[in-house]
């Protein structure tokens, strides 16, 4: 059995983010992704990734950790056939094993959205129906979920904690603290497989409906909802930071 005596608790972990990036060393969101799997929330966390442009490095971390931990996928029914070969090649690859895909129910689909073009009008209702309404059910069971946000993606994301509470949940980001450059070295380092669209000026993806590719010198997440004024497809309610709990 996995020996958690030697971990520090979630908060010790959150506050520590090292300057340096020694040889060897394991980041402090790393430490805390093994803490909360192994010792936390031992069958009671799973990880949500869209498998896109920067998902794989999580991943990678995750099947070091545990293989069989829970991966949430959500299938809005809109995705680019991409994106669905992409999960299926890193699932392959690094042997996940807890991997589950969701979506809309299809009798809410056909209520709310019946040709399926809900996204030209109403952004906002298409991801509640397809993103969030499905995702609050799958995580109904879990006390906590992983997310692979990081500061470098947005201005809304620049303040990213690496542990959150929302909805009653911990929320655990434990990437926030890498760069852009930080996730290529490790891609390459691990020789892991590249999203597709990624290669194609897409350094963020989402459905294929509401997803275009970005010029250079552009916010990476521009791309999204564009000229819509929307940034969030909005599973990331307002969080509380961990800090501000009660003991």
């Amino acid at each position: 059995m996995f020996d958690c005596t030697g971990l520090a608790d979630l908060g010790d972990l959150a506050a520590d983010e090292p300057q340096a990036r020694e040889p060897g060393h394991k980041r402090a969101g790393v430490r805390l992704l093994e803490r909360a799997i192994r010792c936390d929330y031992p069958g009671r966390i799973a990880v949500v990734s869209s498998f896109g442009a920067e998902s794989a490095v999580l991943l990678a971390l995750v099947a070091d950790i545990d293989p069989a931990t829970p991966v949430i996928f959500i299938d809005t029914k809109q995705h680019f056939a991409e994106t669905l070969a992409y999960r299926d090649a890193l699932i392959r690859v690094l042997g996940l094993t807890g991997v589950r895909s969701i979506g809309p129910l299809p009798a809410e689909a056909a209520a709310v959205d019946p040709d399926a073009e809900l996204w030209r009008y109403d952004p906002d209702a298409c991801c509640r129906l397809r993103k969030v309404t499905p995702l609050e059910r799958a995580l109904a069971p879990f006390d906590a979920w992983v997310t692979g946000r990081k500061r470098h993606q947005a201005l809304t994301r620049s303040a990213l904690g690496f542990v959150e509470r929302a909805e009653g949940k911990t929320k655990i980001n434990p990437l926030a603290d890498w760069t852009a450059e930080e996730l290529e070295a490790e891609m390459v380092a691990r020789h892991l497989p590249r999203h597709m669209l990624s290669l194609a000026g897409y350094p963020s993806i989402g459905c294929a409906t509401c997803t275009r590719a970005v010029a250079e010198g552009e916010d990476p997440r521009s791309g999204r909802w564009a000229g819509t004024g929307k940034t969030e497809c909005g599973i990331h309610r307002l969080p509380v930071s961990i800090d501000t709990l009660s003991a």
